[in-house]
């Protein structure tokens, strides 16, 4: 599968790039949401994106990566779990939520899966 994942902190990238690839993905990091705007590629089929971080938060990019790519499964990563942001994320097209610190990896990987497969 490949993935693309959006956070402003590198351990976070580091730590999801390096589980995710074990596992046989195709993973590519963005440190920087607009970078990630300008060079996701069409074949990327799921996204994990931070919701704070300091360029543009991942609500602002969420409408932008969809409308660019509207087939992208967005899964948002928030260490911030009020309604109101889930809301906000799942209005805006995405497809499920986590909260930072993760419960567990293998569970995200479990969601990855999950929500690649939906139409």
């Amino acid at each position: 599968m490949n993935i693309a994942i959006i956070d402003d902190e590198i351990e976070i990238l580091n730590m999801l790039e390096k589980f995710l690839s074990k596992r046989g993905n195709n993973v590519v990091t963005y440190q920087n949401p607009l970078t990630a705007l300008s060079s996701i590629k069409n074949d990327t089929e799921v996204v994990l994106l931070d919701v704070m971080m300091p360029q543009i938060s991942g609500l602002d990019l969420l409408p932008q990566l969809l409308e660019k790519h509207p087939h992208l499964k967005i899964i948002i990563m928030t260490a911030y779990s009020t309604l109101d942001k889930i809301l906000d994320a799942q209005v805006g097209g995405a497809v499920f939520y986590t909260i930072k610190p993760f419960e567990s990896l293998k569970k995200l990987e479990e969601k990855i899966i999950e929500v690649s497969k939906k139409n």
